[in-house]
């Protein structure tokens, strides 16, 4: 399951006089979120701190604490995006100094909240891969089998090529290709094969499996 944010986003909150400004960004690329703190850096030069994790995968993860104390900020607001299971994320938290110390506490809740708060905002999308079938049918059988298949959207029509056979498109998550075609089979009373066409990543809103159901059940 691969999970990120809706859209990059920048929420701001104050905390005893200091401004904690959260920037999220989508990054492919470790390259792509160092690039972006670069940014948010030039455009709030006169910050105190800039503040940074982000989680491109598994295995590439960093933090930058940038002059606060030692683990007060880069990791609260790394685990925020781990504990989301976020990835392909980019955090940047920056901190205009009010005058008042948060202490060790207080940094690691204003930092880490403010990720939390960010990504509650920005919303959560599944990234799903979705996959394009073809299945034939003849030009006599063609009318009705549009018919039954645009009556439903579990697997959307997603073109028709009308030739000496009728070739019907259908795209839907590639998880599930034989729960299509157990359906078609059953549908149509006759064993349809799904011939796989090509793939693509769509994004899928992600309600953290609060229905027992994960994204990809929205398309039904």
């Amino acid at each position: 399951m691969i999970l990120t944010i809706a859209k990059d986003i920048r929420v701001e909150q104050v905390i005893q006089k200091s401004r904690f400004l959260c920037s999220l960004k989508k990054v492919a690329t470790e390259e792509e979120a160092q690039a972006f703190l670069r940014a948010v850096k030039k455009e709030f030069w006169d910050a105190t701190h800039h503040c940074s994790a982000y989680v491109i995968d598994e295995t590439v993860q960093r933090s930058s604490d940038d002059g606060e104390p030692s683990g007060t900020a880069g990791i609260p607001m790394l685990n925020v995006l781990r504990k989301q299971g976020l990835t392909g994320v980019a955090a940047v938290v920056t901190r205009y100094f009010g005058g008042i110390k948060l202490g060790a506490g207080g940094l690691a809740r204003a930092y880490g909240g403010s990720v939390a708060q960010a990504v509650a905002a920005a919303g959560i999308v599944q990234k799903v891969a979705v996959g394009t079938y073809t299945v034939t049918c003849g030009p006599d059988e063609a009318g009705k089998w549009l018919h039954v298949l645009y009556g439903q959207d579990r697997f959307p029509v997603s073109g028709v090529d009308y030739r000496d056979r009728v070739v019907i498109a259908l795209s839907f998550p590639e998880s599930r290709a034989a729960e299509a075609e157990a359906w078609l089979t059953d549908t149509f009373r006759r064993e349809i094969l799904l011939e796989h066409q090509g793939s693509a990543f769509a994004e899928l809103p992600w309600n953290g499996g609060e229905d027992g159901t994960d994204g990809t059940d929205r398309q039904r």
